[in-house]
């Protein structure tokens, strides 16, 4: 652990304006950012006295190893560098908010010729009408239920088009789910008042729609029509099941999120009603460990930002009222943030009274519950875990916690299409944003051992190249207005909107693992002392007996069949297992397919195909001129150029065969 007094940088470099900062450990990682309305004066109490922060605060800056900072012009643009700069970098010591479902919403393609109704989530795109959002088993059955009524086009394009060709509708036709106007059951302009009803009746028109039909259902009954009335009563009660299954609880033109927290010391629970029409259209809930000291002002801010701050998927989600359980700190500046990025203005604010106040209590409730649900699923699942690692630290003699694990492992089918894995654990859980593969290729494809040679010293070349990139400075400044640095060092100013760049590789692990026995361990420990790295542990878990052996061993060490330390090792080696041979598998079954066209320079996939699309034979394509093969979509002249000195060496080598399917013998390109 550093000491703070090693890096704290001196009081007079530090500007007074608003700005963000960044606390970097010895590796160059990012551990913490925050925002400042006086970075000296917030930068001071970091320094100030050490030993009388609160814990997080004090494990963090003694983790840290280098400070520097940014000045912008205004609190406005320091939430927004924050929330960028969290996003990139997602600092250990900040507060994140993950949960694992995103914004699902029942959607219109009104933009298309014959609309069509799908569950959509993620970016919004245009000429698409959005209802929502839903639960995501909510919005199956109010889709599945509203077909019978407003039977508008579900399927996608390619079973469209299919239908069309075949002048046969998809089975949703024959169920009266979809009028069919692939086949001609209704015209174009049929179909589409059917999707404008749909969407009315999702903007809150429900009752007209209902009293219709009451009306159409009491004149067939009039008329002795009782079968025509009998489907009527069945589509009204459709109807009536989708209009009550949410209940009212505000007035019917209010649009807001409604946000509640529930914490402890260590962990906070957040909840969310997404009221549409004064209707609760959908939830969201997150549990989020508190790693660093904040408070439930700061706590509500960070929760906005990451809540609405995504790209390309936030304009029109945003309600017109956001309610909170307490003002967030920069209310005003994060109000207008989320204006913008609304398009609107948007009041943040705190109900005192009525239903809006009754409906944040039901929420808060729902979050307490979460928490108690959370810390008992939990319980169990991180005692088994911290087991684990500490058994595993003991049985191996290890001096430092294995707060992360790397495994790699090797697949390949007699020696072809060689690929390796890295998988990586952090705290007992697999960490999937750091997955690697490697595609092995020349003399490190021979064996497994020098092909687990060559992953291990390609993995960590990759660390200390990016190691020797990341320098850490002091402080730096970013002001247009200026032209050197707060320090006086005359560094010229950055721009805070512009991303870093990001290593390819996260710090190193205390513990790599390989699937394998002593030659395999003896290869990826040789590769480390080549690159002069001497602080990172090599075992191996042999399949046959799950032995665990160490470098230069003689013999493995035996793990106890119920030790929990072994349980992790099979499953980090079994995931880098299935990881491998998912990615030999993919990289075999493009190998199946091989072309003439292949290894020209700038031909891609789909300029391939437009080629022989247009040419319709290789025979024709290789008989044409540069100046008939631009004329194919997509076809240039240098490309054009460079397709015909392919295929003329080729013809002189003798290789004129036709792309193949090396599996079926299929001739694809004749």
């Amino acid at each position: 652990m550093a000491n703070p007094a090693s890096y704290r940088p001196q009081t007079g470099e530090i500007p007074t304006t608003p700005g963000v900062y960044r606390f970097r450990d010895p590796h160059g990682r990012v551990i913490y950012v925050g925002k400042a309305k006086n970075l000296r004066s917030r930068l001071n109490s970091y320094f100030a006295n050490p030993a009388g922060l609160l814990p997080k605060t004090h494990a963090m800056v003694h983790a840290a190893s280098s400070v520097e900072w940014t000045v912008v012009g205004s609190e406005l643009e320091s939430l927004q560098l924050e929330y960028t700069w969290i996003k990139e970098f997602k600092p250990r010591f900040n507060v994140v908010f993950r949960d694992d479902k995103t914004y699902p919403y029942l959607a219109v393609t009104m933009g298309e010729k014959i609309p069509r109704v799908q569950v959509l989530r993620g970016e919004r795109k245009k000429g698409t009408r959005y209802f929502g959002p839903y639960t995501a088993g909510a919005i199956r059955e109010t889709m599945d239920t509203l077909l019978r009524v407003f039977p508008v086009r579900s399927c996608s394009a390619g079973v469209f088009k299919r239908a069309q060709a075949s002048g046969r509708p998809c089975l949703l036709g024959y169920i009266d789910k979809c009028s069919a106007p692939c086949v001609g059951r209704v015209t174009p302009d049929e179909h589409r008042q059917l999707a404008e009803d749909f969407c009315s009746f999702m903007g809150g028109e429900a009752k007209r729609f209902i009293n219709r039909l009451e009306k159409d259902m009491a004149a067939a009954v009039a008329e002795l029509d009782y079968e025509r009335a009998a489907g009527l009563r069945d589509d009204i009660i459709a109807l009536r099941k989708v209009f009550e299954r949410n209940a009212v609880v505000l007035a019917e033109d209010t649009d807001a999120d409604v946000f509640a927290l529930h914490d402890d010391e260590l962990e906070a629970s957040v909840q969310v009603f997404h009221v549409r029409g004064g209707r609760v259209r959908g939830q969201r809930g997150w549990v989020v460990e508190k790693v660093e000291d904040a408070t439930t002002p700061e706590l509500i801010e960070h929760l906005l930002q990451q809540v609405y701050g995504e790209d390309n998927e936030v304009q029109g989600r945003i309600p017109r009222e956001v309610l909170v359980p307490e003002n967030p700190t920069n209310h005003a500046e994060l109000s207008e943030w989320l204006g913008g990025l609304r398009g609107a203005k948007v009041d943040i604010r705190v109900p005192q009274r009525g239903d809006k106040a009754a409906l944040m209590s039901t929420v808060r409730e729902n979050a307490e519950q979460a928490l108690k649900l959370h810390k008992t699923r939990r319980a169990g699942d991180i005692t088994v875990r911290s087991l684990a690692l500490q058994e595993l630290q003991e049985a191996l003699e290890l001096p430092v916690p294995l707060l992360r694990i790397e495994c790699f492992d090797i697949s390949h089918v007699q020696g072809t299409n060689v690929v390796a894995s890295m998988v990586v654990v952090e705290d007992g859980l697999p960490k999937k944003s750091d997955y690697r593969k490697f595609s092995i290729t020349g003399a490190a494809a021979a064996d497994d051992t020098a092909a687990m040679h060559d992953v291990l010293t390609r993995r960590f070349r990759h660390y200390l190249t990016d190691k020797a990139a990341q320098v850490p400075v002091s402080g730096e400044i970013a002001n247009p207005a200026s032209t050197a640095a707060a320090d006086g060092t005359g560094v010229p100013p950055s721009d805070p909107t512009m991303p870093a760049p990001k290593a390819k590789f996260a710090y190193p692990p205390n513990l790599v693992v390989v699937d394998g026995g002593q030659p395999q361990v003896n290869a990826a420990a040789r590769a480390l002392a080549e690159l002069g790295i001497d602080d990172v542990y090599v075992v191996g878990l042999a399949k046959r007996l799950e032995e665990v052996w160490l470098p230069d061993s003689d013999f493995p060490v035996i793990l106890p069949r119920t030790s929990q330390g072994l349980y992790l090792l099979q499953r980090i080696r079994d995931e880098a297992h299935r990881f491998a041979i998912t990615f030999h598998r993919q990289k075999r079954g493009k190998a199946m397919t091989v072309s003439a066209l292949d290894g020209v320079p700038g031909l891609g996939e789909a300029k391939r195909k437009a080629l022989v699309a247009h040419f319709g034979s290789l025979k024709k394509i290789r008989s044409a001129s540069v100046e008939e093969l631009t004329s194919a979509k997509g076809i240039g002249p240098a490309l054009a150029a460079a397709v015909v000195q392919h295929l003329g060496s080729t013809a002189d080598t003798g290789d004129i065969a036709p792309a193949v399917n090396m599996t079926t013998g299929e001739i694809l390109e004749s």
